[in-house]
């Protein structure tokens, strides 16, 4: 999904898959993208502006995450207020770049059940034959859980901040497989410190991986659609009445 990492139009180990523009289609501000609920991802916001600077789709500024935009509003009111930094260090008005667009992640579907199944396999294991086993010693073990398919459907919404248009809006859905394994048989040998074994990592899925991998899935259709971009027109100019009169 989303990897590597990004300066400027440069980016490094980015997903081969991402969608790219040869140059900016403006300045970004994105939303927080703050979720709760179930959902293993609380924010999408970090994985969207990697992202988007990767694809050199659009420049980020700070805008629209309020966490951000407040430390560096306090940052700047003391550097400029306090009188205790080097003159010329430039901490003055009018130095800010606005925000043309706001790109806006909901979630729509979150992390819905689609389908399961039950799973089961039994594994025979001889010769654990290591100290403190007290020898050759046969294993024999169940494991049984049930498999989920779980789905998540999302949305990116590209609205221009200054007409309030909304200018683009995609969708986007992925599906994580949620496996819970359960073990039994061990016995004794369970006890003596082997039943950890690589087991924890096949009893979760993280959910959250839909989510973001549903994200990635809109941003691309995204870019897809504003590479042929078109305005929309409306005779007699926008704002001014519409074609749907009313009597």
């Amino acid at each position: 999904m989303v990897s590597g990492s990004a300066g400027g139009a440069t980016s490094v180990d980015a997903n081969k898959s991402l969608a790219r523009c040869p140059s900016p289609l403006g300045t970004l501000a994105v939303s927080d993208g703050r979720f709760g609920g179930s959902s293993s991802v609380t924010t999408v916001d970090p994985l969207i502006r990697l992202a988007v600077q990767q694809s050199n789709c659009f420049v980020i500024t700070s805008i629209g995450n309020a966490r951000t935009n407040q430390i560096l509003n306090d940052i700047v009111g003391q550097q400029r207020e306090s009188g205790e930094y080097r003159a010329g260090s430039k901490q003055h008005k009018g130095q800010r770049v606005a925000a043309d667009y706001l790109l806006d992640p909901q979630v729509i579907i979150n992390n819905e059940t689609t389908g399961g199944g039950q799973v089961g396999t039994s594994l025979i294991g001889l010769g654990l034959g290591a100290a403190g086993f007290g020898g050759l010693a046969p294993v024999v073990s169940a494991v049984s859980g049930g498999m989920e398919s779980k789905s998540t459907v999302v949305t990116l919404t590209l609205t221009d901040i200054r007409s309030t248009v909304q200018v683009a809006i995609s969708e986007g859905s992925a599906t994580a497989n949620n496996f819970n394994a359960s073990m039994g048989g061990w016995g004794g040998i369970m006890g003596a410190g082997v039943g950890a074994v690589g087991m924890s990592g096949f009893t979760k899925t993280p959910e959250g991986k839909a989510t973001a991998a549903a994200f990635f899935d809109a941003f691309n259709g995204m870019v897809d659609s504003l590479r042929n971009y078109k305005a929309q027109d409306v005779k007699g100019g926008m704002g001014q009445g519409g074609q749907l009169k009313v009597n």
